[in-house]
């Protein structure tokens, strides 16, 4: 197993770390092209969009012809996603190059049921919560090599060279998954171990009867719907609270990519196998109704950037604790189009949620993103009380 992760989480890292680099940059680019703040706003919302669409669909085809060839040709596509918006001479193009390169990232739930092929249930978890962790630092170097390469002059910063080192990073990732990501699900196997497949609607409708799964994929909506908004809109909040601009944003947002970091790469194991995935789930959801509650109440940068780490590490304890545990609803041969499906709901969760906090803020006040959250969350842990092992007992 050892040797297969690692070369996935490299892979990861090195992808992310381009993400890292272009998702600061793109607002100051869409402004070049007259772009509004909503408009903006919706570069975000269109690539969510078409992870929605293209997760299961991946997902589907790595069940189908294997895992390999679809991260191959996943990260092959980011390399065109990023020269796209690097040459982008238009808005409309901008759009078409974010789309795309949404679709092709769209890879999550190949990459969690490659990590599910190689671990047992008692692994799962942790394996999950490193792929986290690689994703997490990626976007801890990413910005800043972006700001770096960016310049100094803020009404005049150079948005091609960080693109191009985008694309040679993910051509990087390409080739390191070329020699050293192994096949993890063989199409000639599961032909001859498992029944055929089913279709996407059917494998969705079937699942969906089972109480617990079903209430799992709820589950999996409320942590992405609560974290989107609160990102959305904490940088809104801290300029009118604190008069913060991005310089000081950015030192609680290193604080909060530290956290991820070092919980899914830490501590989610070593918890999952002590505490099991359940009560897991329940503790991050307590963990984001205090820091949500809590937030709209700091003071500066020590209680703020606290509780961030408390929502985070909930954040990082509910991830790849619900997905392990519903990848072992399925055999290999489904495995990717269920973890699509649940990558699919996430993202669904990640276009709503930024939609209902810039609501509340607006309706409501600047602090009833976090409240709403706290609430939010508060209903999470309710329902995660429900949650059973296969043999029927709670835990």
């Amino acid at each position: 197993m050892g040797v297969k992760l690692h070369a996935l989480l490299l892979t990861v890292f090195i992808d992310t770390v381009g993400f890292g680099i272009v998702l600061p940059l793109l607002p100051y680019f869409a402004e070049k092209f007259g772009a509004t703040p909503l408009v903006v706003t919706l570069l975000a919302t269109v690539y969510s969009f078409t992870q929605f669409i293209f997760a299961p669909i991946w997902g589907k085809l790595s069940d189908r012809f294997g895992r390999r060839p679809i991260i191959l040709l996943t990260l092959a596509g980011m390399i065109i996603g990023y020269a796209l918006l690097a040459f982008s001479g238009s808005l409309l193009l901008l759009f078409f190059a974010r789309a795309f390169t949404g679709a092709m990232a769209a890879n999550g739930g190949v990459v969690h049921a490659y990590v599910a092929d190689i671990t047992n249930s008692s692994e799962r978890a942790g394996g999950m919560g490193k792929l986290g962790a690689a994703h997490g630092l990626g976007f801890i170097v990413g910005p800043a090599i972006g700001g770096i390469f960016a310049g100094s002059d803020p009404l005049n910063p150079n948005l091609t060279g960080p693109f191009l080192i985008a694309v040679g990073l993910s051509a990087c990732a390409l080739v390191i998954a070329v020699f050293q990501v192994k096949e993890t699900n063989s199409p000639v196997e599961i032909s001859h171990s498992f029944e055929p497949a089913r279709s996407l609607v059917k494998l969705f409708f079937s699942m969906v009867r089972m109480p617990q799964f079903a209430l799992l994929l709820i589950l999996l909506t409320f942590t992405p719907f609560v974290f989107s908004g609160v990102e959305t809109t904490f940088v809104l909040w801290s300029e009118r609270q604190f008069g913060w601009g991005p310089w000081q944003n950015g030192w609680i947002y290193a604080a909060m990519g530290s956290a991820a970091v070092i919980t899914q790469w830490f501590l989610v194991g070593p918890f999952t196998k002590r505490f099991g995935e359940r009560r897991l789930i329940r503790a991050g959801a307590l963990l984001i109704v205090f820091g949500c509650l809590f937030l709209p109440f700091t003071s500066g940068y020590a209680d703020l950037s606290f509780i961030f780490v408390l929502i985070v590490m909930g954040v990082s304890f509910n991830n790849p604790s619900l997905n392990s545990l519903i990848s072992n609803y399925a055999g290999p041969g489904e495995r990717g189009s269920l973890l699509g499906l649940a990558m699919s709901f996430s993202a669904f969760a990640r276009i709503t949620g930024p939609a209902w906090a810039g609501f509340a803020f607006e309706i409501f006040g600047r602090s009833w993103p976090f409240f709403s959250g706290a609430i939010i969350m508060g209903t999470m842990f309710l329902l995660a009380l429900r949650l059973r092992r296969p043999g029927g007992e709670r835990k």
